[in-house]
């Protein structure tokens, strides 16, 4: 991991209250897999004093005339937020080419499907802005020509985020909302059909996690979930993200995830 100094390239809304935005870092995007996520400062002040963990939203190319055609040059990342305090105000109002210091790449991210006797398969469940780190995943899914199938749920439709960017991927999609504006009525969940050969992923609000969770333990398909956790140093220091695991014992979300076998974790209320 490197702490840099990073160009902002755009910062964009692209739904009420969530932000899109690209940084120059060409390091990171060198280094960075699907599920890991960079520690951001958003302030260049000491209010708020913690950074605030962002997950990688996806590579961002650029290509360049002394490349052949079709190939580009890894330049950055993008990181898709939420504002929900004062630390991502500040940041939703950063102006493209300030700069914001990131620390990254963090933690450990998603393992791609095998399968030994049957062609692998992947099921992405995103919950609200639980969508963030599963496109990058979703790249690298669909770069290894694996079949997959995404299942996004909201509290209503202007809500729902990056459809079209799974459609662009290749990828089947399912939509649900609370309300119904969109796609099916009910909890995301509802959708899921499991089969063998098929492994899950999910990232959204830990009842939906526990919900899959429970869904894949009971039908035995493997399942990787990425945590939604507080943390404030991101580096294992300060212990304040344990999660409770298998053999009574605990791991830190930073360092230990914030992905997961759903299998091991211990779903505390």
């Amino acid at each position: 991991m490197k702490d840099i100094k990073a160009r902002i390239l755009s910062n964009k809304e692209i739904a009420p209250g969530y932000f899109k935005m690209a940084l120059d870092a060409p390091y990171i995007a060198k280094t960075a897999k699907p599920g890991q996520f960079v520690q951001v400062r958003c302030s260049d002040g000491f209010d708020p004093l913690l950074r605030r963990p962002l997950s990688i939203h996806r590579l961002k190319a650029q290509g360049s005339p002394r490349l052949r055609s079709g190939q580009a040059r890894l330049k950055g990342i993008e990181i898709l937020y939420e504002v929900v305090g004062k630390g991502t105000k500040i940041l939703s109002e950063k102006k493209d080419g300030n700069l914001v210091d990131i620390l990254g790449p963090l933690g450990n991210g998603f393992t791609l499907p095998t399968a030994l006797n049957l062609e692998p398969s992947a099921i992405l469940v995103a919950g609200g802005i639980g969508v963030a780190p599963l496109v990058f995943l979703a790249e690298e899914l669909a770069k290894k020509k694996i079949d997959t199938v995404v299942f996004i749920g909201a509290r209503t439709k202007k809500f729902i985020l990056c459809a079209k960017d799974f459609k662009k991927l290749g990828a089947g999609l399912q939509i649900a909302t609370d309300d119904g504006s969109r796609g099916y009525k009910g909890f995301v969940s509802r959708l899921l059909k499991l089969r063998a050969g098929t492994k899950v992923y999910a990232c959204g609000p830990r009842p939906m996690l526990e919900c899959i969770a429970g869904m894949c333990i009971k039908e035995n398909v493997e399942c990787e979930v990425s945590l939604e956790e507080k943390m404030a140093c991101g580096m294992g220091a300060c212990l304040g993200c344990a999660v409770k695991v298998a053999g009574n014992e605990y791991k830190l979300a930073c360092k230990d995830g914030p992905v997961f076998s759903a299998n091991k974790i211990i779903w505390l209320r």
